[in-house]
């Protein structure tokens, strides 16, 4: 077994690499910048919230409070006629990208502390690089892929933009094999 605190080298290079590399699909690459569309009436679906006033919030609409409202004819009705969507309000502003790239990387290293976790408890201290990868670029896989898939089957976010997200994950994953296999410690 291998310490946690001998992986903090791989955990770091790991969250480290990561970043660089979702900053090269989404800086260089930029296949993601048609995964947003533009709503056809833009300006007046923003009045209509904004006279609203809500607070940032997740919201779902047509909103229903309790599941046996579903069975009222006039909750049914809405959910017929549409519009049906989950819709995610933040405050007012510019985006701040400092904030939101430091948090991305907290993350990181979050994920990467629990991959080293479950990396330290199942493979050996001469464990291969092989074996390192295989383990590490699994559980990588499972977090940042396949964790993509949840927001596609409860909130509608479109398949073809999961199965990209997914893809991302599973080159996450395999930076994040990788480095834990190079760095293991032997």
């Amino acid at each position: 077994m291998v310490g946690l605190s001998d992986l903090w080298l791989p955990i770091l290079v790991a969250s480290v690499l990561v970043f660089i590399v979702s900053a090269i699909i989404h800086m260089v690459l930029k296949y993601h910048n048609k995964d947003y569309t533009p709503m056809p009436n833009e300006e007046a679906v923003r009045a209509a919230i904004r006279a609203g006033n809500p607070p940032p919030a997740q919201y779902i609409i047509p909103y229903c409070s309790d599941m046996k409202d579903m069975q009222k004819p006039e909750v049914k009705q809405k959910w017929l006629e549409g519009p049906v969507a989950v819709i995610n309000l933040m405050r007012p502003g510019l985006p701040n990208m400092g904030k939101s790239l430091s948090q991305w990387f907290l993350f990181l290293l979050v994920v990467s502390f629990f991959i080293g976790y479950i990396a330290s408890h199942s493979l050996a201290r001469d464990a291969t690089y092989l074996q390192v990868f295989r383990i590490v670029g699994a559980i990588g896989f499972l977090v940042y892929g396949l964790g993509q898939f949840p927001a596609s089957i409860w909130m509608g976010k479109p398949w073809r933009i999961a199965f990209k997200d997914m893809v991302d994950g599973l080159v996450y994953g395999l930076v994040t094999a990788g480095t834990f296999g190079w760095l293991w410690p032997r």
